[in-house]
């Protein structure tokens, strides 16, 4: 029993494609009997003919992918699309707060500390701001090499050394 035309009339009517509709075996008989349009809404109304579920794409290449790409493969120059600072956030500016952080921090520890003073600490801070320093390491050679106050490292007792005397001045 060929029922092609009432496929396609089903499919308009349930606005799906043609492979969608499902047609009952047991109802086959009167599904091919039916010619007209309204034949066709009766028996979709009856159960005979159904519009069957839409088939999702499946998840499991993209979900293979997402592991390869956990794992660090999938990351060659082909798939990449924009800069390394686009691409990782190692901006400009990210790689400027990390080395101003912990330069600033260092400056205002000595200040409260005692270790130097205000015109010192202003000093210090806008030759930071300045980009003079590569580090705190970098900071703590310039203020040895040009006679500022700086605590020295802990001894073994754990008492901590007082800084240098600057013309009678603790700096």
């Amino acid at each position: 029993m060929n029922t092609t035309i009432q496929r396609r009339i089903a499919a308009k009517i349930l606005k799906c494609g043609a492979n969608r509709v499902w047609i009952d075996p047991q109802k086959l008989k009167d599904v091919s009997e039916a010619i007209t349009r309204e034949d066709v809404r009766k028996l979709i109304g009856s159960g005979a003919i159904v519009k069957s579920a839409e088939e999702a794409p499946s998840r499991r290449i993209i979900r293979m992918r997402a592991i390869k790409r956990r794992k660090g493969r999938r990351s060659g120059h082909g798939s990449r699309k924009g800069s390394f600072e686009a691409r990782t956030g190692n901006t400009q500016k990210m790689i400027w707060i990390r080395t101003i952080r912990p330069q600033r921090q260092m400056i205002s520890e000595l200040k409260k500390s005692g270790a130097i003073g205000n015109e010192t600490y202003k000093r210090l801070y806008k030759l930071s701001k300045g980009g003079v320093f590569r580090s705190r390491k970098h900071l703590e050679l310039y203020m040895k090499e040009h006679g500022m106050a700086f605590p020295e490292k802990t001894n073994q007792k754990g008492t901590e050394k007082t800084g240098q005397k600057i013309a009678g001045k603790r700096m």
